[in-house]
């Protein structure tokens, strides 16, 4: 799982997929965060959208590191599902690089628009064309969206900006808006399951 600016005790700026998940939240909205890490995006939110921001997180590391921020953060794994928590009851449920090293995939797309109005997913797209070089070269990509070897990846899942598409598809969930960016954090434009490294993704129930 990429967290780079998310572990308990960095101070760094924002990373530019979370910038730009923050232009979807509207002021005061009820959001929850899904592998909240240490906390920094939510405070950030409350910071700056006095949204009333809740985290789920299993490390317990990094949920000290929210508490010390002052984040309300619940411990618990998220493969397990999110039966305690009430239909619709936020605006925006996000779950941040972290889709890759969930088991229960379908699962908890379904439960984060159980719970939420909205989802936001980001997550590395493996068919960026440097990944594309790599394998065509025999080896599984290293990047800065996918940081591990393949021997100590966390990740479970690899898929692309097109799977994950295909897959909302199968779930009857619309893809309203993407944003990508590239392996220097840029934003791309066009033919993202190409040029994106990244990859934003905010979906919501077909209506």
């Amino acid at each position: 799982m990429a967290t780079s600016d998310r572990e308990p005790g960095r101070r760094s700026t924002l990373r530019p997929d979370l910038v730009a998940l923050t232009e979807w939240i509207a002021p005061g909205e009820r959001v929850l965060d899904l592998g909240c890490g240490d906390g920094v995006l939510l405070r950030h939110l409350i910071d700056t959208k006095g949204v009333v921001g809740y985290g789920i997180e299993n490390d317990p590391a990094r949920i000290v590191a929210c508490i010390e921020r002052g984040i309300n953060v619940i411990q618990s794994d998220l493969d397990e599902g999110l039966a305690d928590l009430q239909d619709g009851h936020f605006d925006h449920v996000i779950m941040s690089q972290a889709l890759q090293a969930m088991h229960n995939t379908q699962g908890i797309l379904q439960e984060m628009l159980r719970v939420g109005h909205e989802a936001i997913v980001s997550f590395p797209n493996f068919a960026f064309w440097k990944h594309r070089k790599s394998i065509l070269e025999g080896h599984m990509p290293v990047s800065e969206s996918l940081p591990h070897q393949w021997f100590n990846t966390p990740n479970v899942r690899f898929f692309t900006v097109a799977d994950f598409t295909t897959l909302c598809g199968l779930l009857d969930i619309e893809v309203r808006e993407w944003r990508g960016f590239d392996d220097q954090g840029r934003p791309v434009q066009e033919d993202l399951n190409f040029l994106a490294a990244l990859a934003i993704a905010r979906i919501g129930r077909r209506a």
